[in-house]
């Protein structure tokens, strides 16, 4: 969710809300992020607030710490939500290398970014079946490639969240999977002291394997899940926001997990 545009403003712009990107921070940049996001199940919804800090160390590789504040959970299917802040009560550090940048003559950029991160869980326990394993640390890697110019962004991506066990139990891996479409229109490409604003068509989806109990893999959890939606960002000199809501088009989950109806995520950023 958390990701810098090539060259479009000072301070640079912003990836899509769910889906894996490509772009990194300019060398010595920083960014904070303040992101508010939920799923709303059949009965109940999870919501939470998170906060990111990023560091470019060089233009093309960047590190990054997030942290949480559950404010409810719903015994739902577990899931990232957004590429680089997750939807749970984990904390976790990643580093990004985009790793092939190659720019051509007409504005365009094809750039492929590789991610690698430790997740570690937090305090605050989610409800139902996940909430009552013992809990241990995990990993993320990615890899996103696409291209961006002034007026299209298309992003392809796929990621794996992977934890370790801990007497017994292992909260389930997760296969996951984006394709994102951006267009800014002529109209809307505006500089300082304008709002610069684009949308974005926006594909995730998720393979989850079953939870883990006492050595047992528990019958009833896991499965997959596609979701589809828009979203749409606004940078205005160092600042963005940007917004988006997701919907499920293909579900296939275990019996004993809540069916998801729709997810969210809105986020704030300040360049520096």
């Amino acid at each position: 969710m958390c990701t810098l545009l090539p060259a479009l403003v000072s301070g640079s712009g912003h990836g899509p809300v769910f889906g894996l990107t490509t772009p990194t921070n300019t060398k010595g940049g920083w960014s904070i992020d303040l992101g508010f996001m939920g799923r709303a199940g059949r009965l109940d919804t999870g919501a939470m607030l998170r906060g990111m800090i990023a560091y470019g160390i060089t233009q093309d590789f960047q590190i990054s710490l997030s942290a949480p504040m559950v404010l409810s959970t719903s015994p739902l299917v577990p899931s990232r939500v957004t590429a680089m802040m997750p939807g749970n009560g984990d904390f976790e550090g990643i580093a990004a290398w985009r790793f092939l940048r190659r720019g051509t003559n007409v504005g365009r950029r094809f750039e492929t970014t590789a991610y690698g991160g430790i997740i570690v869980p937090g305090p605050q326990r989610p409800r139902g079946m996940l909430g009552e394993l013992q809990q241990a640390p995990g990993s993320y890697t990615a890899v996103a490639t696409g291209m961006a110019s002034r007026s299209h962004y298309v992003w392809g991506g796929v990621g794996n969240v992977r934890f370790a066990e801990s007497g017994g139990d292992r909260r389930p891996n997760t296969l996951l999977y984006s394709f994102v479409w951006g267009y800014r229109p002529p109209a809307w490409r505006k500089e300082y002291p304008h709002w610069d604003w684009r949308i974005f068509a926006e594909m995730t989806g998720e393979n989850s394997g079953r939870v883990q109990h006492r050595s047992i893999r528990v019958p009833g959890t896991g499965g997959q899940q596609i979701f589809l939606g828009p979203a749409a960002l606004g940078i205005y000199k160092n600042y963005a926001i940007e917004g988006g809501i997701q919907f499920p088009v293909f579900r296939n989950i275990g019996q004993l997990q809540q069916r998801e109806r729709f997810r969210f995520a809105i986020n704030f950023s300040y360049f520096f």
